[in-house]
């Protein structure tokens, strides 16, 4: 008996690729990497950076949502940026989406991402106490 349990919502972009917008393992949920995908047209959003960054945090909250969780449930967030001078905007529209105590972060300059995005998050949120 597995003890995994693949979440999935349509308030989130659809997979890209073989794999699962996150996978619950107990109480620990694993959320993939969030690119700023409408989830209507799958298309990426119109806009800068900051849209960007907000698209992407809008649908890791919808995820968390499908998995009965929040976006404060996250204790681990990794970003990955396309051009790390974007990281005070990065930070700036984070403030807005998350309270502390922030989960603990990465965030690492990437050469390029899936369907031209400037920015993609993934995460690791724990339910309950």
């Amino acid at each position: 008996m597995s003890n995994k349990a693949a979440i999935n919502t349509e308030k989130a972009p659809a997979a890209i690729g073989p794999y699962s917008q996150a996978i619950k393992a107990g109480n620990t949920v694993y959320i993939s990497g969030q690119i700023p995908l409408d989830p209507a047209s799958m298309t990426l959003v119109e806009g800068d950076v900051e849209a960007q960054t907000r698209q992407v945090f809008s649908n890791l909250q919808a995820v968390c949502e499908e998995a009965a969780g929040s976006l404060g449930d996250i204790v681990k967030l990794n970003l990955y940026l396309t051009e790390l001078e974007h990281f005070g905007t990065v930070n700036e529209v984070m403030q807005a989406f998350f309270a502390e105590p922030y989960p603990a972060r990465a965030a690492v300059g990437v050469k390029a991402l899936p369907k031209g995005a400037r920015v993609e998050a993934e995460a690791v949120m724990v339910l309950g106490d």
